[in-house]
């Protein structure tokens, strides 16, 4: 047996629900029908991004929710020049996002800054010269 290449949602534990959610709703995203009070689903391409209680998410998982701080996970936004990394980061900002790293010349030859949401979750806005986007957005690697 083998798996399929994909991953299908990715959830976020979050201390607020409403807080997240209207977060993510002023970077223009949005909510589906299929949440509730208690959980917010959002139709990104080809996957869903989940925002839950992270008390709930590590109850969920039989795992102790210990404290907020750099989990080793960080989720990208790919953009396709160096002038689409200031924008994307500058938007993030204005909606509500805390800048962490500033875009800069990166040592793997691209371009990126980091902002995290209101959680903390980082997310690197990045332009990466060797993995081109196909006509849907999506990074195209190399087989």
């Amino acid at each position: 047996m083998s798996l399929e290449r994909r991953i299908s949602l990715i959830t976020l534990g979050v201390s607020d629900v409403a807080r997240s959610t209207e977060f993510y709703g002023r970077l223009g995203w949005t909510r589906s029908s299929a949440s509730n009070d208690d959980v917010t689903f959002i139709q990104l391409k080809g996957i869903v991004l989940g925002l839950f209680s992270r008390a709930s998410l590590a109850a969920d998982a039989h795992v102790e929710d210990t404290p907020p701080g750099f989990s080793g996970v960080t989720l990208a936004y790919n953009v396709t020049s160096e002038i689409g990394v200031e924008a994307v980061v500058k938007f993030a900002v204005s909606c509500g996002a805390r800048l962490v790293k500033a875009p800069e010349k990166v040592f793997w030859g691209g371009y990126s800054g980091y902002v995290a949401d209101p959680d903390g979750h980082l997310w690197e806005i990045a332009y990466n010269p060797f993995f081109p986007h196909d006509e849907h957005g999506h990074v195209v690697l190399p087989e």
